[in-house]
């Protein structure tokens, strides 16, 4: 697909360097400069006036003290810039009701008193269209990896803490000497058609009216292919013929990698599996672009910068090659 890197949270510049993370940065710090984006909870430091662009500060910011720090890489032409950090302050507790946190349309935005009252943490996927490509890839690799440090602080080998090393990009037992490096979970997405139509599915705990398209994890010794065919038997009881990759999508909630696929379905008939939706329905291309527009009567689309979403509109455009 020409526009895949084209879906949010892909698409940016940075050179991720891997050589650099178990050595000495300091030298490289001096000579070129760093800065650091701020993450707490999962949500970025961003510009409160518009909620983009991320907020970059300097390392020695007084803000930082107490926080985790991991490289993300280096900025600049051929990689030669300055090297980019992100630090996290997740132990900072701020006033204020934290009920709305991590809820699915997280609206709450929180002030640092160290920081300036223009600058605020917002929910990534409240701001992800508004960012830019390299904004949006920094946000989203720092809140996976600081999500994944959060669930693996233990090694799986021994059950002893383990340590965070090569600048965050892994975590080592002292007892076992056993080494752990981020996961990703693959989880297909699928446009599943039949003529004019496209399957959606919704979850119930999802806003009233939205519906997306089905998606589910992909499970050992399964492929791609086969895995789009028996999320959809599962969910709907439709039967999928040929099968095709279309995009992937980063999706840092907490850990994915959503994988975009096309899917010709050979039966028409739905079945929902109510343990794994509440419903399913076929749609029509006008029905969507109804629902793009707020004038369908019931369907909601998918939340804007999601691959779902994303898919969906190339669709309209026929625009999947």
């Amino acid at each position: 697909m020409k526009l895949a890197e084209t879906v949010t949270f892909a698409g940016g510049t940075l050179e991720r360097a891997a050589e650099l993370r178990g050595g000495d940065l300091a030298p490289i710090i001096a000579g070129s400069g760093a800065e650091t984006i701020l993450m707490w909870r999962g949500k970025p430091l961003v510009q409160g006036d518009g909620l983009a662009p991320l907020v970059r500060l300097g390392l020695d910011h007084p803000v930082l003290e107490g926080a985790r720090r991991l490289l993300l890489g280096r900025e600049g032409p051929d990689g030669e810039g300055r090297l980019i950090f992100a630090h996290d302050i997740s132990h900072w507790t701020p006033s204020g009701d934290l009920d709305e946190l991590n809820t699915f349309l997280d609206a709450s935005e929180q002030r640092h008193p160290g920081l300036p009252d223009t600058q605020l943490f917002a929910e990534l996927r409240r701001i992800m269209v508004q960012l830019d490509a390299q904004d949006a890839a920094l946000a989203a690799t720092a809140r996976g990896l600081f999500a994944w440090h959060d669930t693996h602080g233990f090694c799986s080998r021994c059950g002893a803490a383990s340590d965070m090393v090569q600048s965050g990009w892994q975590r080592s037992c002292p007892v076992c000497e056993a080494h752990h490096f981020p996961r990703t979970d693959p989880v297909v997405i699928m446009l599943i058609t039949h003529g004019n139509s496209t399957l959606l599915g919704r979850s119930p705990s999802w806003p009233e009216g939205m519906y997306s398209l089905l998606a589910g994890f992909v499970e050992p010794g399964e492929t791609l292919e086969a895995a789009v065919r028996r999320e959809v038997y599962e969910e709907t009881r439709v039967c999928v013929g040929a099968v095709s990759y279309l995009a992937s999508q980063p999706w840092p909630f907490p850990a994915s990698l959503m994988i975009g696929c096309r899917g010709e379905a050979l039966s028409q008939e739905i079945t929902v599996d109510p343990i794994e939706i509440e419903d399913a329905v076929w749609v029509t291309r006008e029905d969507v672009m109804e629902a793009f527009a707020g004038r369908h009567p019931f369907l909601s689309p998918a939340r804007e910068g999601a691959i779902a979403q994303f898919l969906l509109r190339n669709w309209l455009a026929d625009t999947l090659d």
